[in-house]
C-alpha cells in the first residue's frame, strides 16, 4: 500500500497533467483536509517531489488568501533539452540534483528507466569515492558525457 506522500504527489501530478496550461494553483490546508493529513505533510511533499531539478517550478504565497503554483517545466524538443542538459549540469553537480535531472529526462520520456537507473548507479558518491568538490566536478563531467552520447543520436 502507497503512503500518503505518493498519494499527494500522483494526485498533484495528475491534476497538472489535467491544466490546460500546465499550472495549478492549490491551499496547502484544503488539500491537506482532503488526504486528512497535516499541512506540513503537503508542504514535505511539494519540496521534496516538486523541485526545479525535477522540472517544477514552485510559487507560494503564504497569508489569508495564500496558495502554492505549481507550474511543470515542459522540453518540448531536443535542442531544449539538450540546453537544459548544459545549464543544468555546469562544472559541478551534486547527487541530488543530478537525480533530479535524470527523473525529469525519463518523466519526459528522454531517456528510458533503465538508462536512468544504469547512470544513477554510475554516478553515486559511493561509486566516486573522491573528496569535494572534487566528486562534483567528475559527476558532472560525466553525467554530461553520458547524456550528450545518449541523446545525440
Amino acid at each position: 500500500m502507497r503512503n500518503v506522500s505518493e498519494i499527494i504527489e500522483q494526485y498533484l501530478k495528475q491534476t497538472l497533467q489535467q491544466s490546460p496550461d500546465g499550472v495549478i494553483e492549490i491551499q496547502r490546508n484544503e488539500l491537506a483536509d482532503q488526504f486528512n493529513c497535516v499541512p506540513s505533510q503537503i508542504n514535505y511533499v511539494i519540496s521534496t517531489r516538486f523541485t526545479l531539478e525535477k522540472g517544477y517550478i514552485v510559487e507560494s504565497k503564504r497569508g489569508g488568501g495564500g496558495y502554492i503554483r505549481i507550474q511543470r517545466i515542459e522540453l518540448q524538443s531536443h535542442g531544449a533539452v539538450m540546453d537544459h542538459i548544459f545549464q543544468t549540469i555546469g562544472t559541478h553537480m551534486d547527487q541530488l540534483a543530478s537525480e533530479g535531472l535524470l527523473y525529469q529526462l525519463e518523466e519526459g520520456g528522454f531517456i528510458t528507466s533503465r538508462e536512468a537507473a544504469l547512470m544513477k548507479g554510475a554516478i553515486t558518491r559511493e561509486v566516486l569515492i573522491l573528496k569535494l568538490p572534487l566528486r562534483d566536478e567528475i559527476r558532472a563531467r560525466i553525467l554530461k558525457a553520458m547524456l550528450i552520447s545518449l541523446l545525440s543520436k
